[in-house]
């Protein structure tokens, strides 16, 4: 049976530690995104710690896709 993407993705968040402590992260970013956007105006540090945040979520996505492709490449039934 072919193994998902998100089976793939529970299953290191469950068992690898770098996997999951970049994917918290990530939530972290989206977490601070989220609250700078909630609020009525922006001064020029939100506008700068927007693209901060929004630069650092894709780096980290970049490297929790890098993590699924090696573990996709050494699952013999991965799909």
């Amino acid at each position: 049976m072919p193994i998902t993407t998100q089976d793939l993705r529970q299953s290191l968040w469950t068992h690898d530690p770098e996997f999951r402590r970049l994917a918290e992260e990530h939530s972290r970013c989206e977490f601070q995104l989220e609250q700078i956007l909630k609020q009525p105006y922006f001064n020029s540090e939100d506008l700068a710690q927007e693209i901060a945040l929004k630069k650092l979520k894709l780096r980290l996505k970049d490297e929790m896709e890098q993590i699924v492709a090696r573990s996709r490449r050494s699952a013999p039934f991965a799909h």
